[in-house]
């Protein structure tokens, strides 16, 4: 099922199922999307947003194997975790902000993402699951973008990497959740999906998710050691290869430019660029 989070034309901010054309299968109204509550009733879909708000946002790097390769770092023997405000969240359409503090001339980078966004089993949210079952208290897949400005990422932040990576819009994400399963348009296996950054027309990043260094399952349960995992939390599961900072020269994403993350059985996200 491909859940969406809305406005309908009346202003209401809602949750639906996407029918692809333009409108949405209502959800009964809840501070988080029950798949299983379809109304039967078909609104038009006048602006979409984010398709989840989450609570917290989660984010792993050096994830894929060759993006380690790339940057020259070695192989990490255990998730490397940081997090974004949810201030970052910026919605399919919106735009990317380069934000007026950026340091030294152009420092933005764009990497394409698998985000998790979590749910719950048997009502209960994720904490201290097992790999094994990790992935019964996962909602579904969207995709996502952890932008980031390098400069500050890798000399302003006193060496952790939130503040490059936490100005307001740097975390788009949508259009859609494609929620977790064996039925027809569900994602049974997120270890099997193709994934593609570009910036405007250019193919910048280009892999598959079974690069991935740990799963999702792994990456689930490892934070749901003594941490409850909030439905609605979103988790970005790292970049692959071809980030902009380590070509030569070094591509930035630059105002007037457009960002593009494509994710199999998910969808295309996209954002313009712009200067603050």
């Amino acid at each position: 099922m491909h859940l969406t989070r809305f406005v309908d034309p009346h202003g209401r901010l809602r949750y639906g199922k996407d029918r692809g054309d333009g409108t949405a299968e209502l959800l009964a109204d809840s501070a988080f999307p029950d798949p299983q509550s379809l109304t039967g009733e078909v609104v038009e879909i006048a602006q979409r947003r984010a398709p989840i708000a989450p609570p917290n946002i989660f984010c792993i790097g050096l994830n894929y194997r060759e993006h380690a390769t790339e940057t020259g770092a070695p192989i990490p023997e255990r998730p490397v975790i940081f997090m974004k405000p949810t201030t970052t969240l910026c919605d399919p359409g919106s735009p990317v902000v380069i934000p007026a503090s950026q340091m030294k001339g152009p420092e933005v980078d764009s990497e394409a993402e698998l985000g998790i966004v979590m749910g719950t089993k048997d009502g209960q949210p994720a904490k201290d699951v097992s790999e094994a079952d990790a992935l019964d208290y996962v909602l579904g897949y969207t995709c996502g973008s952890d932008i980031s400005a390098r400069r500050w990422q890798k000399q302003g932040g006193g060496g952790q990497w939130v503040r490059g990576k936490g100005f307001d819009s740097f975390c788009p994400l949508g259009p859609v959740i494609v929620t977790q399963g064996e039925g027809d348009g569900d994602i049974a296996d997120p270890q099997q999906l193709s994934i593609t950054g570009k910036l405007n027309d250019t193919v910048m990043q280009s892999s598959h998710t079974s690069d991935m260094i740990f799963s999702v399952a792994e990456i689930v349960a490892f934070l749901s050691r003594d941490t409850t995992l909030l439905p609605g939390t979103l988790i970005l599961t790292g970049t692959p290869p071809g980030v902009g900072f380590v070509r030569e020269p070094a591509v930035w994403v630059m105002p007037g430019d457009e960002l593009t993350v494509e994710i199999e059985k998910i969808g295309t996200l996209r954002n313009p660029v712009v200067q603050a």
